[in-house]
């Protein structure tokens, strides 16, 4: 019995899924080239919204958040500092003429430990104000009749001044009397130069002991401010003196006028 010949028809049937197949590969090809395409395409725009984001969040603040009443103000980072001008405190200058008096005050305490006994006795005197300390000295305490060496007994009493006086800053002017008794010598023609050199010479005493210069000034009076009457021997005496004026304040010149 003779085979039956395949038609051309039935074979162009049979083929058909080739078709088919191929279209699905077709497919599955562009599917995965687009998916290729829109990975690569969100990934560029992934790092650019991440890196927006960064940007944003990291950013530093650009408002100041309200302090309520009893919280401490937070601390400024280092990367959000804030530079404003530096200004000082204006000075009060009553209050710092409040605490100067009161320096004055413990200097005059001070001086009066240091000379209690002739204080007590009469021999020096210590009045104290405001604005000054006075410290009157006899002559007879530190020099001999009509010169201005200092002697002997001289150098321990301006030592425990100078102690009181050291590390501090207020002027010291130191002013120099004698009685109405002339005198005329070819190193005092007189008693202007005297009372000068015995000031100035209390000066150097106090400079030898550590009490910056600066601070220091020298004034002679000679006969022509008295304390007491020049008719008496006890009035003399009281005349012939060397007294230090210490000031509250540190201006030498300031505290000479």
């Amino acid at each position: 019995m003779r085979r039956r010949r395949q038609s051309q028809q039935d074979l162009h049937n049979k083929e058909r899924w080739l078709i088919s197949y191929a279209d699905f590969i077709t497919l599955l090809f562009a599917f995965f080239v687009v998916m290729y395409s829109v990975s690569s395409v969100n990934q560029g725009k992934y790092k650019v919204l991440s890196e927006t984001l960064t940007g944003v969040f990291n950013a530093p603040q650009r408002s100041f958040q309200p302090i309520e009443v009893g919280d401490q103000p937070q601390q400024l980072t280092n990367d959000a500092v804030i530079s404003l001008p530096v200004t000082e405190a204006p000075g009060n200058p009553e209050r710092e003429a409040e605490v100067r008096s009161r320096a004055l005050s413990a200097m005059a305490d001070q001086l009066s430990l240091e000379f209690e006994e002739l204080i007590s006795q009469g021999v020096i005197t210590l009045e104290s104000s405001d604005r000054w300390l006075e410290l009157n000295l006899p002559n007879s305490l530190l020099f001999g009749s009509g010169d201005a060496e200092p002697h002997y007994d001289a150098f321990a009493v301006i030592e425990k001044i100078a102690t009181v006086l050291r590390n501090r800053d207020n002027a010291v002017k130191v002013e120099g009397f004698t009685d109405n008794q002339p005198i005329s010598s070819q190193r005092f023609p007189s008693n202007w130069e005297l009372s000068t050199a015995r000031a100035a010479a209390v000066v150097r005493m106090l400079s030898m002991e550590g009490i910056e210069p600066e601070r220091l000034a020298a004034v002679g009076y000679g006969r022509f401010q008295p304390v007491a009457r020049n008719d008496t021997d006890e009035g003399r005496r009281r005349n012939r003196r060397v007294v230090l004026l210490i000031s509250r304040d540190a201006s030498v010149r300031g505290a000479m006028r």
